[in-house]
């Protein structure tokens, strides 16, 4: 069964794309079939790291952004879109003008919305947001990844009426663990996908304990995922099911 997921947090610098990494992995290791649309003009990581799965969307042009749900309807696959910062107002414009909550309830495409945060207010305000924007469709699931590697510090998000009023629309919460910063740099560099950056043993590649790092923040992410395993591959999930990942690598 076809479902997009959109991997947005408005915010720049928390780790849209990394999390959208993360899940073309998990696509790629399980054999599933997907296309990643990648919406960030300036940077484009999913083209980057992975090209082979992944095209350009442009969400200022009605055209480009209709690949999303053409995507999920000419074939059964999962659609993974990487949202770039500050698109919210576009991606808004495009759902409502066009009527794409409704289309994707009748024609029966779960959707599946992440966002990303790094614990700052800001962060907090724009979570807010997402939920409004998608709150007239019940069947729209939420995932809020806390992000360790771009913030050490969510009191202000827990102790939130966003975090409430998310959870009360039955979103998962999920704990992201912080990767070696040297170790991400050095995968940046070589423009290696996750797997890559754990096997790879032959020319640009990492020392045997980087790699083994990065296999480590992969098993943590592997492993907590599991529970919400239905909602990430598209079977039924229990709502406000909340999962932590490990905040050490």
């Amino acid at each position: 069964m076809s479902q997009i997921h959109f991997v947005g947090g408005e915010k720049g610098g928390v780790g849209k794309s990394t999390v959208t990494r993360l899940l073309a992995q998990e696509f790629i290791d399980r054999d599933l079939n997907f296309v990643a649309l990648d919406g960030d003009q300036s940077h484009g990581d999913m083209l980057r790291f992975y090209a082979d799965y992944s095209q350009p969307l442009n969400l200022q042009d009605n055209a480009s952004a209709d690949s999303i749900l053409l995507s999920a309807i000419d074939a059964d696959q999962k659609v993974l879109v990487d949202l770039p910062a500050q698109s919210a107002c576009a991606l808004e414009s495009w759902v409502n003008d066009n009527g794409i909550l409704e289309l994707i309830e009748e024609m029966n495409i779960p959707l599946v919305v992440w966002h990303v945060m790094d614990g700052s207010r800001n962060s907090v305000d724009l979570l807010e947001r997402s939920v409004n924007d998608f709150a007239r469709n019940d069947d729209v699931a939420f995932v809020i990844v806390k992000n360790h590697g771009r913030g050490s510090n969510f009191t202000l998000f827990d102790k939130s009426e966003a975090k409430t009023a998310a959870e009360e629309r039955g979103a998962h919460i999920v704990d992201l663990a912080a990767l070696d910063d040297n170790v991400m740099s050095k995968i940046d560099w070589f423009g290696l996908s996750f797997w890559a950056a754990a096997n790879l043993t032959d020319g640009e590649c990492l020392s045997l304990l980087e790699r083994q790092r990065v296999k480590m923040w992969r098993k943590h992410w592997q492993e907590q995922l599991e529970p919400i395993a239905g909602l990430i591959y598209g079977k039924n999930l229990k709502s406000a099911e909340v999962i932590q990942l490990s905040a050490t690598s």
